[in-house]
């Protein structure tokens, strides 16, 4: 798992309140898979689902924001226990703020992971702002954290336990499984 190494960052992200996820790139490698009937089939990664509840059980929340409407987010999102679930919503950051508006959670406690153009003013505008390694070379440049991992391979994991270990929770979240 890569730390946030940065000082001011792991300040930062001591604040967070809210986890933010993007699906297709994060929560999925990207990869759009159909069935002969013209049905799409999302894979998820089982990692990043017990990286989502660890962070509910450190008291932090946790929204999915996706540009795609997919019953199988919906799915998804209650199974993990996700708290906010936003579907097809291209401007992610007006639905950030919509979240914000209804909550107690601002940009300076949010953390946001997404892979591409449209999470861009999403990334930006929070305290901890993250891609993956395969990310758009834009979002890349302009994201102040990066996982080692890839979307759908353990990155969405990387991201929480990343957010439990600068706020000194990451110990304690795994003691429970000793």
């Amino acid at each position: 798992m890569r730390k946030i190494d940065s000082q001011a960052l792991r300040i930062q992200t001591s604040n967070i309140t809210l986890a933010v996820f993007d699906v297709d790139g994060i929560m999925t490698d990207g990869s759009l898979h159909f069935l002969p009937d013209g049905r799409e089939v999302k894979m998820f990664n089982t990692l990043d689902g017990l990286g989502v509840k660890l962070l509910h059980d450190a008291g932090i929340e946790t929204a999915i924001i996706t540009g795609r409407r997919s019953s199988q987010v919906e799915i998804r999102a209650e199974a993990l226990g996700v708290t906010y679930l936003r579907q097809g919503r291209d401007d992610k950051l007006d639905a950030l703020k919509e979240i914000w508006e209804s909550s107690e959670h601002s940009a300076s406690t949010t953390a946001y992971i997404g892979d591409d153009l449209p999470d861009l003013s999403a990334i930006r505008a929070v305290a901890l702002g993250a891609t993956v390694p395969n990310a758009h070379p834009f979002v890349l440049k302009h994201a102040n954290w990066c996982t080692e991992r890839t979307g759908g391979y353990g990155a969405a994991r990387e991201f929480c336990e990343a957010i439990l270990e600068a706020q000194g929770k990451l110990h304690s979240a795994y003691e429970r499984f000793m």
